[in-house]
């Protein structure tokens, strides 16, 4: 059953939280609104943009850059925990992962798993990948024949994940209208700011008065919010369980699948243009019969049926570039905007060389890019591309739909947004914001702000 992050987390003090389809679409309000240039949309915003011309090798998905998403309230269901309160709240916490700079097996179980027993936790707040126990039968079961075929493209452009949105069930996003949808709907997925910390996906619009009332969703790095944005969280790289199994986050498409639906694909040793004349690479071949189960993180309207977007670092930045400033040293080749570090690679080896020279290759510019950038899991999830995908190119597969495991449950589920209604002060800024901060809060629908919130 798909759950939320164990409570035993909780209770612990785990709350010390195309390319990619970072789409700010709003809800529109519903009540006395400001102003035309305030950054509220007057109505739902329905961008989510276009793939790349070149399907070859990345897709994009436009994050349609717009106002930010937000909601408004002017019934009395947006009721305010402790609404007189002033208190503050400490959900933070770094997505930081162990074990960072390797790309081997985590351990011989690691999935899903069905003791009761405590999970084990890790410093990054998280159950360790071990703790979950064995992952179902169902993720490496044979479907080579089961007719459902498709192909990946991949890319890492850092922006706020599209499912981080607030919506009210547009481009396949969650529901927010009540709690109940929100839940229903895997609430929204966790969004870090330029640290790496988990922070709030939606607060208080920037522009709530005394007199109106909203939400607005957090400000993404691909807009003009850059270093002061937030960003995917850097766990959501993909990560082995074992030699044969694997677990990432991908933008499918909006014909096929919503936030928080996953999938088991499994590789067929082909790629997306193969032919006569254009034979399966020594990658796809090494990269045959494995399995991985992603989960829809990301929403591309213009994705194929089939097609799933990898998210991997390393993989493009893709037209919505928010990697380039938060990890900014000097003079990175971040490989071609669509492709990345193994187009690159293909451009100087050619197209059908050795394994070994473009897992090397891709490695190099991993190491280049991200070996000093403090941000372990991008390091980790850009070497498993090489080590665990075998550099494999817009690889073919057979794919089903699937419960979704725990682990990427837990990873994308906020654990700072738990509900549809909070009272977090808006910001301009979460750069500063660090592990342990708490956040502040503002009185909202009192008694003496009967339709807004208390004026700062």
């Amino acid at each position: 059953m798909k759950k939320l992050l164990l409570s035993s987390l909780i209770a612990a003090g785990a709350f010390s939280m195309f390319s990619a389809c970072s789409d700010d679409s709003t809800i529109a309000p519903v009540s006395t609104t400001p102003s035309s240039d305030s950054g509220y949309l007057s109505s739902a915003s329905s961008s989510s943009g276009t793939i790349a011309p070149n399907p070859g090798s990345s897709s994009t998905v436009d994050p349609g850059l717009g106002g930010g998403g937000s909601e408004s309230s002017s019934s009395s269901s947006a009721v305010a925990p402790n609404p007189g309160s002033s208190s503050n709240v400490n959900p933070a916490q770094s997505s930081s992962s162990v074990n960072p700079t390797s790309s081997a097996t985590p351990g011989s179980s690691a999935a899903e798993s069905s003791s009761s027993t405590e999970p084990e936790v890790g410093a990054d707040g998280f159950p360790t990948l071990e703790s979950y126990g064995p992952p179902p039968a169902e993720y490496t079961k044979d479907i080579l024949s089961n007719g459902n075929k498709g192909w990946n493209s991949r890319y890492w452009d850092a922006c706020k994940p599209h499912c981080s949105w607030i919506s009210d069930g547009q481009e396949g996003k969650t529901d927010t209208t009540t709690q109940e949808s929100y839940e229903k709907g895997m609430t929204t997925a966790r969004n870090c700011n330029i640290h790496d910390v988990e922070v709030p996906t939606f607060t208080l619009g920037h522009a709530v008065q005394q007199y109106w009332f909203g939400f607005e969703g957090t400000n993404s790095a691909c807009g003009n919010a850059k270093e002061k944005g937030v960003f995917t969280c850097t766990d959501m790289a993909p990560i082995a369980v074992n030699e044969n199994l694997s677990y990432a986050y991908v933008a499918g498409p909006g014909s096929q699948t919503t936030c928080g639906k996953c999938f088991h694909l499994q590789y067929d040793g082909s790629f997306k243009d193969a032919s006569g004349n254009n034979a399966p690479k020594e990658t796809h071949k090494a990269l045959k019969g494995k399995h991985i189960v992603v989960m829809t993180s990301n929403i591309g309207h213009d994705v194929e049926n089939g097609q799933f977007d990898l998210m991997v670092p390393g993989g493009g930045v893709g037209a919505f570039d928010a990697l380039s400033t938060q990890v900014n040293g000097a003079n990175i080749n971040w490989g071609a905007g669509f492709g990345g570090f193994l187009t690159e690679c293909q451009s100087k080896h050619g197209y059908d060389n050795k394994l070994e020279v473009y897992q090397e290759c891709v490695k190099d510019m991993c190491d280049a890019a991200f070996g000093s950038a403090g941000l372990p899991n991008l390091l980790r999830g850009c070497h498993w591309f090489a080590d665990w995908y075998m550099a494999a190119d817009n690889p073919t597969y057979h794919w089903e739909e699937v419960e979704c495991p725990q682990y990427l449950i837990d990873h994308y589920m906020t654990r700072i947004n738990k509900t549809k209604d909070n009272r977090y002060k808006w910001h301009d800024d979460w750069s500063t914001y660090k592990e342990g901060d708490p956040l502040e809060e503002q009185e909202c629908l009192t008694d003496e702000y009967p339709n807004g919130c208390k004026p700062n």
